[in-house]
């Protein structure tokens, strides 16, 4: 979009997810910062905005839709645009089963499009690669990401088909416990979202030199095998913790000075 085209309309934007919309793994001065802010931050150039972001760590779809869903739409005054990404730690647990998954996300559209909102689906980035039981991962990601985008297409809201970016499932994107994001993949999200959106991202995300990941080793010590102790215990990393931005914010709250949004 040019800048000459901005607009006054006013866009009120709550982000609803997970540790991929929290942003874990963009680490800023203040906490996460992740794809959503950036889009926020760049949406924020064009319109009057305010942004709101529930997405916490280690929310399964369930407690997503029953605590988040509620959440955003009792703002006042209430949302028009939402993103929703959720169940990727669901496809990570031996039951789960795409097609009640995606019930439950076409129940939680239809409840938005009654109430006016816009929604936007974001399907998350895929770590099948550099994760034990890749082939099974990729396999539920693949599946439950198609139906998402089949229930989109029925319901006619926006899809942004992540799970399915090879770009964003290289080496490079993501952070040690490969399982999130780093600070260039999650600028990348923020891009591709921003396009699904027809809105020009304005710069390309820096992209570090490609790499390898660390060793299996190192990883299954310091990542996998915590995150295995914590499913055993029926613990998560959220455990406690209520979202970021559970009240609108203005985009000076979103991003440092020297930040960009993508």
């Amino acid at each position: 979009m040019d800048r000459e085209q901005a607009t006054d309309e006013v866009i009120r934007y709550a982000a609803i997810g997970d540790s991929f919309t929290e942003g874990i793994g963009d680490e800023g001065p203040e906490g996460p910062v992740g794809w959503a802010d950036r889009v926020a931050a760049r949406l924020a150039d064009d319109h009057d905005l305010l942004y709101a972001n529930f997405a916490v760590r280690g929310r399964r779809l369930d407690a997503v839709i029953d605590e988040q869903v509620p959440a955003a739409l009792s703002l006042d005054p209430p949302p028009t645009m939402i993103t929703f990404c959720a169940g990727g730690n669901d496809l990570l647990r031996p039951r789960f089963t795409p097609e009640q998954a995606a019930a439950r996300v076409e129940e939680v559209v239809v409840r938005f499009r009654r109430a006016g909102v816009q929604v936007v689906l974001v399907s998350s980035a895929d770590p099948s690669g550099g994760l034990p039981m890749g082939r099974l991962v990729r396999a539920r990601g693949d599946h439950y990401a198609r139906l998402i985008g089949d229930l989109a297409a029925r319901q006619r809201v926006k899809f942004v088909d992540i799970s399915h970016d090879l770009e964003t499932a290289r080496a490079q994107y993501w952070s040690a416990d490969r399982l999130h994001l780093n600070s260039d993949g999650h600028r990348r999200v923020a891009a591709l979202v921003l396009r699904g959106l027809g809105i020009d991202p304005d710069v390309e995300p820096s992209v570090a030199a490609p790499r390898r990941r660390g060793s299996t080793l190192s990883f299954t010590r310091r990542h996998f095998a915590p995150w295995v102790w914590r499913r055993v215990r029926g613990r998560s990393s959220g455990d406690g913790r209520q979202g970021k931005r559970v009240q609108w914010s203005r985009p000076g709250a979103v991003l440092g000075p020297r930040e960009s949004s993508v």
